[in-house]
């Protein structure tokens, strides 16, 4: 199937501040030279707050990401999870029409949507709450008809529930996603035979926690789930208060042929040409406007912590740090947030060690006299 940008655009895009937390915790998943490798998350996130994938928000997202615009639009052109033009402001419809579901009256399932939705795939309704699409196989064959709504499943449908679910949905309601016709899962039409004791619940596991959460129809902008980085042991915004991820100019399309790499000569120029300003790379000026420079000391007070003993300093970055003014342990269990954002921007040639190796955790063990598993090696 052919999948272009809508012909209607916005001009611009900018996540909430909590999504833009969230979207720079993602990127700190990977390591540095490799964050477009948060190109689908970040791109579903971004579909989430608008309710579809705009053509800024691919550009936004790409330059967050330091990659061609091109390079973005062929992830969120490839994968049908990314709605490319606007979809309903309650919910779009996604009916599966592959054999287990149409033998079981999937063909049902889309009249209802042509009569209370619209006649035509992708078209909103009149009040603009829904719009719908036939897909291919969801994998819930056993519980076939279905359809996925939003994140969710509503399985064992019939045309008469489907519609009532329609209408709920239209008067402001939640229906529980899930089967529709009493079955607990996806256990056999005829009873439970095995895995009995897990069938007195009200829900299985994954319809509970997309209730309890709220994650069903509603989009998600960021406050209803916690913004963690379990990675790192921290929350993402108190990470990304520590160092903001600006989003970058991109590189423009390219428009050589790619060469057999599959990197186009246009790309290749600009990754051996880039710009010494281009924040983060080696060399560039620190940007001022970046967390608070901590108290620094002129000399050791008595013999200097040999700080290579915190996991991400080798012999290089410990001379770096004294020259700023850094000698003990005590000094980097110190930190505050704001403290860690302008060391790690002004470590040139070394940024974000500070973050990326959480010094501060381990300065602490350190400075009470303690080891961490690094140190143990030493």
């Amino acid at each position: 199937m052919l999948r272009r940008l809508h012909p209607d655009q916005p001009g611009s895009f900018a996540f909430t501040p909590d999504n833009q937390a969230w979207a720079e915790a993602q990127i700190t998943k990977y390591p540095e030279g490799r964050q477009a490798s948060a190109i689908i998350p970040l791109l579903w996130r971004a579909q989430e707050q608008e309710g579809w994938l705009t053509r800024a928000a691919i550009e936004h997202v790409a330059g967050m990401l330091d990659m061609a615009y091109i390079r973005a639009l062929e992830v969120a052109t490839f994968y049908f999870m990314f709605q490319l033009q606007p979809v309903g402001s309650v919910a779009h419809i996604q009916i599966c029409g592959t054999t287990s579901c149409m033998i079981c009256g999937a063909e049902d399932l889309i009249a209802v949507c042509r009569e209370k939705i619209a006649p035509q795939p992708f078209q909103l309704s009149a009040d603009g709450k829904f719009s719908w699409e036939e897909v291919e196989c969801l994998g819930a064959c056993t519980n076939a008809p279905m359809a996925q709504i939003g994140k969710d499943y509503y399985e064992d449908l019939t045309a008469d529930g489907f519609a009532k679910l329609l209408d709920e949905m239209a008067a402001g309601k939640v229906p529980v996603p899930g089967p529709q016709n009493g079955r607990f899962s996806s256990e056999p039409l005829g009873g439970v035979t095995v895995l009995k004791d897990y069938t007195g619940e009200a829900q299985n596991g994954s319809v509970a926690l997309a209730t309890r959460i709220g994650d069903t129809l509603k989009r998600i902008d960021g406050p209803e789930v916690p913004l963690v980085t379990p990675w790192q042991g921290r929350p993402a915004d108190a990470k990304a208060s520590q160092k903001t991820v600006k989003a970058k100019e991109p590189k423009p399309a390219a428009d050589k042929p790619v060469d057999t790499t599959g990197v186009s000569k246009q790309e290749a120029q600009a990754k051996s040409k880039a710009k010494p300003e281009a924040k983060g790379a080696k060399g560039a000026a620190p940007d001022p406007d970046i967390g608070t420079k901590p108290e620094m000391l002129t000399e050791a007070k008595g013999a200097a912590d040999d700080l290579k003993l915190i996991k991400g300093v080798g012999p290089k970055l410990e001379k770096l740090l004294n020259s700023l003014g850094v000698f003990h342990f005590w000094q980097v269990a110190s930190w505050g947030a704001d403290e860690v954002a302008w060391v790690d921007e002004n470590l040139e040639g070394f940024r974000g060690r500070v973050s990326r190796d959480d010094w501060v955790a381990q300065a602490k063990i350190l400075a009470d006299g303690g080891e961490t598993e690094f140190s143990k090696r030493q």
